[in-house]
């Protein structure tokens, strides 16, 4: 025999259904007494929030676990709702043990879904979605403030190719050639799908290629001197690490010891078991003065690159003669 469409409609509402379908979507069910404050919950609720099930939880209990930062907005946006004309839909953090969740909390407002002064509604868990955001948050401002570096640097290898050269054709031909040099160090720092290039590099390997566009005479043969031992560079350590110099080259052309004819950059590293030490030392340039505040964008970078993939620390000396900035990293992490 036959289903139809119309045979199927009415086993859309039959109750077991309906409960394959929100558990399903991963719905989990509330209701709340506006008078008494109580809430009721389905299991699933009960495990999205950390609480044993079956006992009994008002508004209150759940605040608890609600991230302080968003507590207060919570409170005063579930109180706003029964003004709200139409569905309405709060996204807030909450706190279970050490694991931080995002709860997006939906219903019906204007008391058009209310029953005996009891309002229905839906918690999902959309963490994942809010994850996915902050990392397109993350890269766009990573993007934005590579570009203006980029163009920060661009200017930087003029002035420098200028000083360097006597005739337009061979400060184009040098500017080109540093150019192309700046494009490969920046595909390190942003490797393209499918590039394998970059899955092993030695640490001088890389040095050379991240830093030559800097170098008024060729990689470490003038300004730029670098002596660092036999050490591979695994491929996720490699991205990480091209960045964190890509982004002190950076600094160094703007403001330090590069920006300037006179100055100079070494580069020393030293490989223990416990830690591979990597001393990034200018000096020659403009005298300097330790930056105000937490710092920028880029030092914030630097910081969660460092701390964070590599598993290491970074200290910096704001000498006024040069900066000199040592990293400590974990020869684990460098190797992956």
């Amino acid at each position: 025999m036959t289903t139809t469409p119309e045979d199927l409609k009415p086993l859309l509402w039959e109750p077991r259904n309906l409960v394959r379908a929100i558990e399903a979507a991963g719905v989990t069910l509330w209701s709340w007494n506006v008078d008494s404050d109580a809430l009721a919950m389905d299991d699933l609720a009960y495990d999205l929030w950390g609480i044993p099930r079956g006992i009994d939880v008002n508004f209150e209990d759940l605040s608890a676990h609600i991230h302080p930062a968003d507590r207060d907005r919570v409170r005063a946006a579930f109180t706003a709702t029964r003004s709200i004309i139409g569905p309405y839909e709060i996204d807030f953090r909450i706190i279970i043990r050490d694991e931080l969740r995002w709860v997006s909390a939906r219903g019906q407002g204007n008391d058009a879904g209310m029953v005996k002064r009891i309002m229905f509604g839906i918690f999902i868990d959309v963490t994942g979605r809010k994850q996915a955001e902050e990392g397109r948050e993350l890269l766009a401002g990573e993007m934005s403030h590579r570009v203006k570096n980029l163009l920060a640097i661009a200017s930087g290898l003029t002035a420098i190719t200028s000083r360097s050269t006597t005739t337009t054709n061979d400060m184009a031909r040098e500017l080109t050639q540093r150019l192309t040099a700046l494009g490969r160090a920046h595909d390190l720092v942003r490797p393209v799908p499918g590039q394998t290039e970059a899955a092993s590099a030695l640490l001088g390997d890389l040095l050379t290629v991240l830093l030559a566009p800097y170098d008024d005479l060729g990689a470490f043969s003038g300004r730029i001197r670098v002596s660092v031992p036999r050490i591979r560079v695994g491929e996720a350590a490699t991205t990480i690490f091209a960045l964190v110099v890509h982004e002190l080259a950076t600094n160094s052309l703007k403001y330090g010891a590069l920006s300037v004819d006179t100055g100079t950059l070494d580069v020393s590293c030293s490989a223990r078991d416990e830690a591979v030490t990597i001393v990034w030392t200018e000096s020659g340039g403009p005298k300097v003065k330790p930056p105000l505040g937490v710092g920028g964008y880029g030092s914030k970078l630097i910081q969660r690159s460092v701390t964070g993939q590599l598993k290491g620390t970074i200290e910096y000396d704001w000498a006024q003669d040069g900066v000199a900035v040592t990293l400590h990293v974990d020869p684990d992490r460098l190797a992956i």
